[in-house]
């Protein structure tokens, strides 16, 4: 099979294709024909092996990265039925990585995809979905609420002004660009700004006509997330939902306690509850086939890791990455 093998940690042009053996099923599990895999920042970071609290542990050398895939069951294992075969499957945990035109997944993880939904967007729902339902657990927003979403037009940026509008919360969007502030417009945000721009925060304010956010949804933190918190109102709450910056932003504790601002990491809450995945990403899923969330997806050909890694890091993308076999 075809794979995109890392051999050293460092620039993203370490991504090499290369053929490898075929992955063989073991008990318990299935091989699955990838048919879209997903791609995360998180990855971009791990393979310049860089270590954080928010990403997991470096792989061991040589390695194919990701793990969530989309795909069809080609072989089955021992223990697993052949009812299995020729169902279209996608799942968050694949070995060896998602990046690889085959891999194989524990047939307990696997989610049938449901009718009407693709490949490509089964593979957003089953991870980046699944977590925002999560982080939207944590941010318990309301009808009534003024919601500034940071990273909008990233893959979960999307859905979260998605379900904020539906909501009937007033939803402020704010993304890197021109282009991608209109994409984040087309979803339905009230107020769509690009965050380049310098005083953006100001063109809010005015915008807002003396209203205040209630709610932050920080998918970016350092500069803009600090920016984002100065238009919070004092008995606001303020939700951590990614760090796209790679720049930390934590107010100081007596400026929260003195403004009566609650601040969640919910990346952190998610990272400490794994048992709470399986369920978010059957809910996820079901969603997007429901049409309640419309994922967007950028699809680069697997021989094109290289380069769907660099986009990432040049914040070039909109939706959710995924590279297509």
């Amino acid at each position: 099979m075809r794979a995109v093998v890392l051999h050293e940690f460092g620039p993203a042009e370490n991504l090499r294709t290369e053929v490898l053996p075929d992955p063989v099923p073991g008990p318990g599990q299935v091989r699955i024909a990838v048919r879209a895999a997903g791609v995360h920042f998180v990855e971009t970071v791990m393979r310049r092996g860089e270590g954080s609290a928010m990403a997991p542990p470096l792989p061991e050398l040589p390695a194919v990265l990701g793990g969530e895939v989309a795909g069809t069951v080609e072989s089955v294992g021992p223990e697993v039925g052949a009812e299995w075969l020729g169902r279209s499957v996608v799942v968050s945990r694949s070995t060896p990585g998602g990046y690889a035109e085959l891999t194989v997944a524990d047939a307990g993880n696997l989610h049938v995809i449901p009718d009407g939904l693709g490949f490509e967007a089964a593979v957003t729902m089953v991870m980046t979905g699944a977590t925002t339902m999560g982080l939207l657990g944590e941010a318990r927003l309301r009808p009534g609420d003024v919601v500034l979403v940071t990273s909008a037009a990233g893959g979960v940026g999307r859905l979260v002004v998605q379900y904020a509008r539906s909501l009937g919360a007033t939803v402020i969007g704010a993304a890197g660009g021109r282009a991608k502030a209109d994409a984040v417009r087309e979803l339905g945000a009230d107020i769509a700004v690009d965050y380049d721009v310098p005083g953006w925060e100001r063109e809010v304010a005015a915008r807002l006509g003396g209203r205040r956010v209630t709610a932050v949804l920080d998918g970016v933190s350092g500069e803009r997330g600090a920016a984002a918190f100065e238009l919070l109102a004092d008995g606001g709450r303020y939700v951590v939902i990614g760090w796209s910056s790679q720049r930390a932003f934590e107010p100081e504790p007596g400026l929260l306690a003195e403004r009566r601002i609650t601040f969640t990491n919910a990346l952190h809450r998610l990272l400490a509850a794994p048992e709470e995945g399986p369920a978010r990403e059957r809910e996820a899923l079901a969603a997007a086939a429901e049409g309640r969330w419309v994922p967007a997806v950028q699809a680069f050909p697997l021989s094109r890791a290289a380069q769907a890694h660099a986009a990432l890091e040049r914040r070039e993308t909109t939706g959710k990455v995924v590279l297509v076999p």
